[in-house]
């Protein structure tokens, strides 16, 4: 469930052991923190609850969720590798010094610029999502001189309990090689028949905001299933078994997600009931945790600016953020818990929606949230958001995008600075005849 919050003497809402309405005077709203502890301890967790029941695993970071130069430093500190989704991403690793040994390069559609950068950084693995993909990152590496590792993703037609546009394990996907249909066979078998490409495993990513882990369970079944046929039929067993992410957080005070110990424990006791069909010892087993290790640990402020009671429909207070931040409610339908920064010892005696500033009907930050008498001037935070939030903010009605700060142990760092008007106005170029 959401943690609950920290509340100081002076009724202010605290975070990695900072009063968070003076860091909102510091650094303006609206504003993101970080803990920074609350992400190293999640990092720990796993890589703690898989090892200590698997011989070889490797956690991978999806960059995805949260990614910048100081996010790289911290997730290579604790002994984690990265995912990568786009040229863009792996630029980010690059400047920040983050290992190439420790990067997987995913994404169904990667440009052969994107390619030819994998090359050349000598990232661990590409991980290959089309039959054009083999063949344009085989044609590449040839060029190149060398030999790239490569899994391969496969989707075994899991279909998770999740909102329909993340899940990804089923058989209608823009995502990976069917195993129902012949596709994954056939990729398998033309990845084998490359000259430049080495294939290391198979790799299977089933959605995001799981929380009926027994789709994990389900998802090792499948795959060992299809690895079974791929014996048989070309006798090859993957050295690597790559499960993806997509374990669930926790937004709303209710919610109650698996815990990572609970998740291990099931990986574990699928692939050790499993894999003996498959013969030989279990391979490296690789998981891909993103939103479950910077979800819970970010918040986002707010100052609500103006409050607007239609008598007997709904009262509405519109922040200085909005969709600009926040794309999940607009996009997933996405439902959030928030507490009054400024006055968090307050009983709850009202329904309050939360209105973004942005220009559509459609940019909510909460429904019906539960608040004291909203006032002009109060800070909200909203719990829950580390993850998919920066990564998806944009600069719609040309609004600036927030800062991002890091904090842990009462000390507040930037992490990412917030942007200008003349950083949204950088790229504008005016023709000469205008």
């Amino acid at each position: 469930m959401v943690r609950a919050p920290i509340i100081d003497a002076h009724g202010h809402l605290t975070f990695g052991g900072c009063d968070v309405v003076s860091l909102a005077e510091q650094f303006g709203t609206p504003l993101m923190l970080l803990d920074e502890q609350a992400v190293r301890q999640r990092c720990q967790e796993y890589r703690q609850a898989l090892e200590s029941r698997l011989p070889s695993v490797r956690v991978l970071y999806a960059g995805k969720a949260f990614l910048c130069k100081g996010m790289c430093r911290i997730i290579d500190a604790e002994g984690l590798s990265l995912d990568v989704v786009s040229g863009g991403e792996l630029a980010t690793a690059v400047a920040a010094g983050f290992p190439m040994n420790r990067v997987w390069f995913h994404g169904n559609n990667k440009s052969e610029a994107e390619l030819r950068a994998g090359i050349a950084h000598r990232i661990a693995r590409f991980v290959i999502d089309s039959t054009d993909e083999i063949e344009r990152l085989d044609a590449l590496a040839t060029e190149a001189g060398v030999r790239v590792d490569v899994q391969i993703r496969v989707t075994p037609g899991i279909k998770p309990s999740t909102h329909s546009y993340i899940q990804t394990g089923q058989i209608d996907s823009k995502f990976g090689f069917s195993v129902g249909n012949g596709l994954a066979l056939d990729a398998v078998r033309r990845v084998q028949a490359a000259p430049s490409l080495c294939l290391r495993g198979i790799h299977c990513h089933i959605g995001s905001q799981i929380h009926e882990i027994a789709s994990y369970g389900a998802e090792v079944a499948a795959l060992v299933d299809f690895l079974v046929l791929v014996k048989d039929s070309v006798g090859w067993v993957p050295e690597e078994l790559n499960l993806g992410g997509g374990l669930g957080i926790a937004y709303l005070p209710h919610d109650q997600p698996p815990t990572v110990d609970a998740y291990a424990s099931l990986l574990a006791c699928a692939l050790h009931e499993h894999w003996p069909r498959l013969g030989g010892p279990l391979p490296v087993v690789m998981v891909e945790p993103g939103r479950s290790i910077v979800g819970e640990a970010g918040i986002t402020v707010y100052a609500i600016d103006t409050v607007k009671d239609i008598p007997g429909v709904r009262i509405y207070a519109s922040v200085d953020g909005g969709m600009t931040d926040n794309m999940r409610v607009a996009l997933y339908q996405a439902r959030y818990h928030g507490i009054l920064a400024n006055r968090a010892a307050e009983r709850p005696t009202q329904k309050v929606s939360i209105a973004g500033k942005c220009c559509e009907t459609g940019d909510m930050i909460a429904w019906d949230l539960a608040l004291p008498p909203v006032r002009r001037g109060d800070l909200l935070a909203v719990f829950s958001t580390g993850a998919y939030h920066y990564a998806m903010a944009s600069n719609y009605n040309r609004l600036p995008r927030l800062p991002v700060v890091l904090v842990s142990g009462g000390e507040a760092r930037l992490l990412i600075r917030r942007e200008t008007y003349e950083d949204v106005l950088a790229l504008d170029e005016m023709p000469s005849h205008l």
